[in-house]
């Protein structure tokens, strides 16, 4: 366990927390069955996974799966890594409709279903439609919505935006791409995750351009939009959607950084 954390500092900044999840996966056990058990003998698949991270695999792709707000989600390669910084937008709903939530949710761009799901979860009389444009990624978001138990509620739809969404929502959700095409990412980001869910033109802005007209007929009288945006395009986005005939408001992440855009009908 030693030789792997010393390892693993090249890649990660939390090299201990990866080499014992990665043993707890190769024996089969939870991470505090590791810790609190007594001493097993280290599988040869320990050093696989090993040298998967060390080669800048995401921890949660190895592990396939990744915590989000209340629940864990499934995660592969065909899906965008739910971050932390997402939970904004639920923090965004939740600070706006309180304990008795949005009637109808849309997540725009779901992937694996991460924020439709984490809203259901909080609000049990809530129904959603999650929309990708990857039929791979609507399959882990089917499967992570059966696995919560949740697929009563949440539907799912194969759709570029909302192309094709004929309904009203009180409450919208979306983390589009709004990576500048040009910028240079951490290679666990770059190598691994789905370049259709990291990166939106020169400016980062070509999905939000796209998203800012639809909004218009999506939103419910009453509604909120919550979109996710970079640290440094709160002023471009605000202007894109007010141009549409949105009021829109802002909230920082953990970390102080822009990072929701709240969007309501003037």
């Amino acid at each position: 366990m030693f030789q792997a954390t010393e390892a693993l500092k090249k890649v990660s900044d939390t090299p201990r927390l990866d080499a014992e999840l990665l043993l707890a996966k190769a024996l089969g056990i939870t991470r505090d069955a590791l810790i609190l058990g007594e001493k097993r003998p280290i599988p040869s698949t320990f050093v696989t996974l090993l040298n998967r991270r060390l080669a800048h695999e995401p921890i949660a792709y190895i592990l396939e799966t990744r915590d989000f707000w209340s629940i864990s989600l499934r995660v592969t390669p065909a899906v965008l890594i739910p971050r932390p910084d997402s939970e904004t937008l639920i923090e965004a709903a939740l600070a706006h409709f309180g304990a008795q939530g949005p009637t109808r949710i849309l997540d725009l761009g779901t992937g694996s279903g991460a924020l439709l799901l984490a809203a259901l979860a909080e609000w049990p009389n809530s129904s959603g439609l999650g929309v990708d444009a990857s039929a791979e990624a609507l399959a882990i978001a089917r499967e992570n919505a059966e696995n919560l138990g949740l697929s009563s509620r949440a539907e799912f739809q194969q759709n570029n935006w909302a192309n094709g969404v004929a309904q009203t929502f009180t409450l919208i959700l979306c983390n589009p791409p709004y990576i500048e095409s040009s910028a240079t990412l951490d290679p666990q980001v770059s190598d691994y995750e789905p370049p259709s869910a990291l990166y939106a033109g020169p400016h980062g802005l070509s999905d939000y351009r796209i998203i800012a007209p639809q909004l218009k007929n999506l939103l419910s009288p009453s509604g909120i939009a919550c979109i996710e945006i970079g640290s440094t395009q709160r002023l471009a986005v605000t202007e894109l959607l007010e141009s549409h005939g949105m009021a829109v408001i802002f909230r920082k992440d953990l970390a102080g950084h822009d990072r929701c855009l709240i969007a309501s009908h003037k």
